[in-house]
């Protein structure tokens, strides 16, 4: 061991997958381990025991740490007999090893360590790919552009650019997942807010389905990856949450206040537009006549006695008649 640093705490805890239930608590007594709690338990004591007996090191500590979580700083564990070498670097390491007789493969060999070539092996390629994905906040975002990359390619299919990316940053966000311990219900909350918010996207109403998944998305987002028991802390940054729900609920809301103004803007086509626009008289007679109108003549019909030249506004249509009133 090296100076400042400790051994112990092997107390075996969950990380993920599927914990069982809560056990009932009360104020004078903790709950009793569950059946695998205990199996897990007793599995790395024997284990530890097995290797304190084979090395010749303290079997009480070994039993300690397991039952107990308890812990030994490096000056302790040398004295105790935990550890044989205490060492500040690789090379005093490699100068107290020297002369050292030990066990391996049922022979007994003499080490000759003091000038031995130290050789550095480093991750290939495909491992530092692997760590830089299994990132939490990374996996977040390839699943977030994957699912959205996805959606707009149904929403616009043909363009094929959104679907390609979208499906290659899934299949990366499902490997990083499989390294990660995932919590499945919040992963199903985050799925869901992404589809009621896309679904207020593409079909506008009052904003309750946005509302209902932007909060389904931060709750998911949240707890995705907070398993039971680990001491690594696992969540997705709270800035990258409420950064994604920004940016999705603000997609999902443009839409449909964009759809909201679209309702309220005056037609620019068909025959609607034709309403309320004004023209101008070509001939008029005995309430019939022609008008000019976007560059269009109509025939016209009105009550009021016009002539050549007056300006007049349409108030509705009955076919190729325009029913006509002074602008």
């Amino acid at each position: 061991m090296a100076p400042g640093t400790n051994l112990g705490a092997a107390t075996p805890i969950q990380m993920g997958g599927f914990p069982g239930l809560p056990q009932p608590k009360d104020d004078k007594k903790e709950a009793e381990p569950s059946t695998a709690e205990k199996k897990a338990i007793n599995d790395t004591l024997a284990f530890l025991r097995s290797l304190a007996q084979l090395r010749g090191r303290d079997v009480a500590f070994a039993e300690k740490a397991v039952r107990e979580a308890a812990t030994l700083t490096a000056e302790e564990a040398f004295k105790q007999g935990v550890v044989e070498i205490l060492a500040t670097d690789i090379g005093d390491l490699l100068r107290q090893a020297d002369g050292r007789r030990v066990s391996a493969a049922g022979k007994e060999r003499l080490l000759a360590t003091r000038d031995a070539a130290i050789t550095h092996v480093v991750p290939d390629w495909r491992a530092r790919f692997l760590a830089i994905i299994a990132n939490p906040n990374v996996a977040f975002i390839l699943f977030l552009i994957g699912v959205y990359g996805i959606l707009f390619e149904f929403y616009s299919p043909g363009n094929f650019f959104p679907g390609t990316i979208g499906g290659i940053a899934l299949i990366l966000a499902l490997v990083s997942l499989s390294l990660l311990p995932v919590e499945y219900g919040a992963l199903g909350l985050l799925v869901l807010g992404i589809v009621l918010m896309a679904a207020e996207a593409f079909t506008p109403g009052i904003g309750a389905l946005g509302i209902g998944g932007l909060i389904a998305f931060l709750i998911g987002a949240f707890f995705l990856f907070e398993p039971e028991g680990s001491t690594i802390d696992l969540r997705v940054s709270l800035p990258l949450i409420l950064g994604a729900g920004a940016v999705c609920a603000g997609l999902s809301f443009g839409v449909l206040a964009a759809a909201l103004r679209a309702r309220r803007r005056p037609p620019v086509g068909g025959a609607e537009e034709l309403l309320e626009s004004t023209g101008t008289v070509l001939d008029w007679q005995d309430g019939r006549g022609r008008i000019l109108v976007h560059g269009e003549i109509w025939t016209a019909r009105g009550a009021a006695a016009l002539k050549a030249g007056d300006r007049v506004r349409i108030v509705s249509r009955d076919g190729l008649t325009l029913a006509i009133e002074p602008a």
